[in-house]
Order: C-alpha cells, then structure tokens, then sequence
C-alpha cells in the first residue's frame, strides 16, 4: 500500500480530477489524504461507500487575506481579479501543512498542484517525494517550457508568445495567435499581487518535483510525454483521461426532464465554465448568435462574476437581451443554477457542445463523441481549441485578432457548421471516433497502474 496526500489548487476544475485520480488509486488499495479548505470540501461530490476506508479528508481553514471576500475559497468564489488574492491566502497554508506533515504518519508520496512552489521545500524536510499533477493540456505545459529552456529562449514582449517557443519549433501550431490570447501568458511571467509570478510557482514546482503527472494519454497526445520527459529533465507520466463517471439521476431535475423532451442529437449544450472572463457584451452577443443559429440550446450560464446574483432568470438583471428568453423558450433553456454537466452531455438529446475549451470539460466531451464549438478565452483554452481543430472534432467561432473580440454572426455561422451544415456530420463521425478510442477502460486503466508503477520506483 502506498500513502499518499493530495493537494490541488484551489479551483473545481483541479479539485474534481485530483479527486478522480484519487479515487482511481483508493479503488487499488492504495491510502489517500485529500487536503483542501472546509467550504470546497464541502462542496465536493460525495465518495462511494467502497473508497470512504481509504480516501480521508483534511481540512485546512484557508488564512484571511485583506480585499478578498469573506467565505471565497475558491475560483468559482471571486471574480478573475481577485484570484492573485486566493494564490496569497493558499500561500498562508503552508504552516498548517507542515504542521500536518509532522503530525501523522509520513506518506509516502505527495501529489500537489502548479502552484504549490512551497509545498516541495516542506516535503524534503520531511523525506517525502513530490510529484506534480497537472490538469491543462499537456501541450500548454510543453509552451510555458522549465527555467533553463526560457533562458536559452526567452520572452518578454507579448509577440514573443504569439509563436511556438524554440523548443517547440517542429510544433509550430503550439502558441497563442490572438494578441488577447498571448497578454494573458505573458501576464504569467510578471509580478502579481499575489507576491509570485506565476511562472515562478510553476518552475519551482517542475524543478522539486520527482515526477510530472498529467492528465491525458498517448491516445490523445501522441508523442508529448517524450518531449516533456527531455524538456523537464525528469519522467512525464500520463495518467489516462479520467473520465468521470455518469451517475444516474433518480431525480430527474428541470434541465434533464426539458432534454427528455427534445429529439435526438437536436440540443447544443453551451457552457463557459465559472471563470471565464465574460462581460455583458459577450453575453449578449453569444445570446443573440444562438438566436440566429436558429437550433434548439441549452445553455448553462454560469455566474460572471458582478453581473448577477445567483437564482432567478437571467434576463431580469439585464445580463441577456432583453426578451431574449421569451424569444427563444420554445426552443432554449438558460439555466443559472447548477447543471449535471457530465449527465447532460451524455444525454441522447445533446448533440454537440458550445465550450471554452478548459481541459476537463473537453475532456468530458471526448466521452461523449460530440463535435464543438469553441469559445477559449485564457489559460490553456486557446491551444486546445488549436488541438482539437487539427482533430478535426471543433470549429472555433471567429474573433477579432487583436483584442479577441466576437459578434452574433460568427456565433450563428459556428453553431450551424456544427448542427446544420454537412460539416457537421464530419465533425461528429470523427469525435465519436476519438470515443470509442478512449472507450477502452482497460487501456486507460492500465494508465493508472504505470503511474503506481512509477510511484512505488521513484
């Protein structure tokens, strides 16, 4: 049995797959201490009764950090503003982790997240290995590239992101074509108000570190963990997609009943994500392309953050056009509440996915065989629109080069490439073959052992 704590960062779409990897090696007997604050574990999906012996919770009150909200424990708690703020009260965890560590039995091993530079540090103290999980594209970890390959290469400007590194000079495709796309990585290498420049947290974490752990496999990203294994100068171990499981729903809430309803592969699931940075101009002219697309929508509008309260329609509070949902209710939903996201892309009804293209929702679409539609906006979102495009599997909605800008019209015309237009069938026939690839549970299991191999070696 290995022992092994596990700390992600603190966001739901690095909280829910570090706790899928978790499950994944409780399920092989392995013991598992998951680490987070009280209200995100809290918030967490409960675990099967089968797992609850060997995958325990620890709580750590996240410290109090002036201009951040009360209760913010997570992303999905503060607007983008303030997230430099949460990387500051998370660095005020480390104390209480070293407490941890030297109170209990010392793990084996611990898993943690790209922005925990300090918890390395701790960990030698103590004689115990680190390894990182990271839960982008595999590709954005290749682009930020470690310390000693940015020296040989480097960058300043916001051009300088706009093209493949040297490193990456055989995979020009890899870089951020968009000016708005390259500001938000260049951002990375300055200083915030967190204290740490985020590039800082990440080379210091490759550089302690034992072994990278990503989520992704050889299926999907063929020919990356070798690149990443010289370029990192230490093992680049997949993990499998870890695709979540579709749980049943006794239940069946409004949105899933409204489903029920439509015809088969008929509906276009729209969903952002929580911290995509949206305005009100986005949001209307997203609203007003899915209008003009003229195709049955559900849409999952997430709270932007000062834009509206939770509950209640959208249109109300001014966030959508006015009129828009009376316009379309005959065929669209809008759901502000919470969404059983993996439930709805599984449904027979769902027919493709309007996205940001964040790694774990596309993730949750390859299960599913359905094309996209791609709206990125930051972090990694850019080059796995890029990816999935030379897939074959998405159409990615014009934008304005320079400030990444869109309008109604290249909404629609994406929308019906995908839902009307022959193109669409191409789109569908070649994600349902990527599917079935990653179908294969005993090859993505076997992911999941070499990494318990890799854990009991090093």
């Amino acid at each position: 049995m290995i022992e092994v704590v596990v700390f992600p960062w603190l966001a739901f779409g690095h909280m829910l797959p570090f706790l899928e990897l978790s499950k994944r090696l409780a399920a092989r007997g392995h013991a598992i201490a998951f680490v987070s604050t009280p209200r995100n574990l809290a918030r967490l999906p409960p675990v099967p009764p089968h797992l609850s012996s060997r995958l325990r919770f620890v709580s750590m009150p996240l410290p109090r950090v002036d201009g951040l909200p009360d209760g913010a424990e997570s992303t999905a708690d503060v607007p983008p503003e303030k997230i430099e703020l949460l990387k500051k009260a998370m660095d005020g965890l480390a104390a209480p982790f070293a407490a941890f560590l030297a109170g209990g039995t010392k793990p084996d091993w611990i898993i943690h997240d790209f922005c925990h530079h300090w918890v390395p540090p701790i960990a030698d103290e103590h004689n115990v290995p680190c390894a990182a999980f990271m839960i982008v594209h595999a590709a954005f970890v290749a682009f930020l590239g470690p310390r000693w390959a940015n020296a040989e290469y480097p960058r300043a400007a916001t051009e300088d992101f706009a093209v493949a590194p040297g490193w990456m000079a055989s995979q020009s495709t890899v870089a951020y074509r968009r000016r708005s796309e390259a500001e938000w990585v260049a951002g990375m290498f300055r200083a915030n108000a967190s204290g740490v420049p985020d590039i800082e947290r990440v080379w210091g974490m490759f550089e302690r570190s034992r072994l990278i752990i990503y989520r992704s496999c050889d299926e999907v990203d063929p020919g990356m963990f070798a690149l990443l294994t010289d370029l990192l100068r230490k093992p680049a171990v997949p993990a499998g997609v870890l695709l979540p499981p579709v749980v049943a729903a006794h239940d069946r809430d409004e949105v899933l009943r409204w489903l029920d309803e439509q015809p088969r592969k008929s509906v276009i699931y729209v969903a952002l994500g929580s911290e995509a940075p949206l305005t009100r101009k986005n949001l209307h002219e997203l609203a007003h392309g899915l209008e003009l697309a003229d195709v049955r929508f559900l849409w999952a509008l997430r709270k932007p953050a000062g834009l509206f309260d939770s509950g209640g329609s959208a249109g109300d509070r001014g966030v959508l056009p006015d009129g828009f949902e009376e316009r379309t209710r005959a065929r669209g939903l809008v759901c502000t509440g919470w969404v059983p996201q993996v439930a709805v892309l599984a449904h027979g009804a769902t027919g493709a996915f309007l996205t940001h293209c964040g790694w774990g929702s596309t993730v949750e679409s390859f299960a599913f065989g359905l094309p996209l539609v791609m709206l990125p906006f930051i972090v990694d979102q850019p080059l796995v629109a890029r990816a999935m495009e030379e897939k074959g599997i998405g159409v990615e909605v014009a934008r304005d080069d320079t400030d990444g800008s869109f309008d109604r019209d290249a909404v629609s015309a994406a929308v019906r490439r995908v839902m009307v237009d022959d193109e669409g069938k191409v789109l569908a026939s070649n994600a349902r073959k990527l599917q079935e690839i990653l179908a294969d549970e005993m090859v993505q299991e076997r992911y999941i052992d070499d990494l318990v191999e890799h854990l009991r070696r090093y």
